[in-house]
């Protein structure tokens, strides 16, 4: 008898220890979190993968394409740096405005400055670098353009030219950066001058230099950016 007391016992202190652990496992398990944003600037395809990296499974994020939310359910730690991502990288895009100014150089006839060209610093310097007496302003332009966005400007005596310019904003500590792929042709099309550079807001560059007419004459172009807050 005091056997089965005793077996009872120790089955009834199991249980007891069982239930206990299971409750305790229970409470100490991770609670998750969900939160719903909603994309103002940035696509789900540019931020997905990212975003996927950061989750504890990828079923943890779903997103609605018509609506573009996105629907975060996981643990705490990972929906923090889910949302940091998104806070980063889902940012109005720079507006950057651009001067263009298209130059014609000759290495024939008297040297020759334009007046509007006189106290160009850039103009001053291309003298010393190119074989160039003459130096002409044929067109100037404005582009105002979007981040990441390809922008275009017709230019020339007659329009007969294209210029076509894709800027990146690059943010660095120190300084705000602008890449630029750029691409000048003539109507047909016929590109003349490709450039792929990055400058400085509010810096002027030489872009790039056409050789024309048995390269006695060049079509300079030359590019000032200024990231506009």
């Amino acid at each position: 008898m005091k056997k089965m007391i005793l077996v009872a016992v120790f089955v009834i202190m199991a249980l007891f220890l069982v239930s206990i652990n299971v409750g305790l496992a229970q409470e100490t398990k991770p609670k998750m979190r969900q939160e719903i944003v909603k994309l103002k600037y940035i696509s789900w395809d540019q931020i997905a993968g990212v975003l996927y990296s950061c989750a504890s499974a990828p079923n943890k994020i779903t997103f609605s394409r018509e609506l573009g939310i996105i629907s975060i359910s996981d643990y705490p730690e990972n929906v923090e740096k889910i949302l940091a991502v998104i806070r980063e990288l889902d940012v109005k895009p720079a507006d950057i405005q651009f001067t263009i100014q298209l130059v014609l150089g000759s290495a024939i006839g008297e040297e020759k400055l334009d007046e509007t060209l006189q106290n160009d610093p850039v103009i001053k310097e291309l003298k010393s670098l190119l074989n160039y007496k003459s130096f002409s302003l044929l067109d100037t332009s404005m582009i105002r353009a979007i981040d990441r966005e390809l922008s275009g400007v017709t230019m020339g005596k007659d329009a007969e030219l294209q210029l076509e310019l894709r800027p990146k904003y690059i943010k660095e500590e120190k300084e705000d950066l602008i890449q630029v792929v750029a691409r000048l042709a003539k109507k047909g099309p016929l590109t003349i001058l490709t450039s792929n550079f990055t400058m400085k807001s509010g810096e002027k560059t030489v872009v790039g230099v056409s050789k024309m007419d048995g390269g006695d004459k060049g079509l300079i172009l030359i590019i000032s950016g200024k990231i506009i807050r």
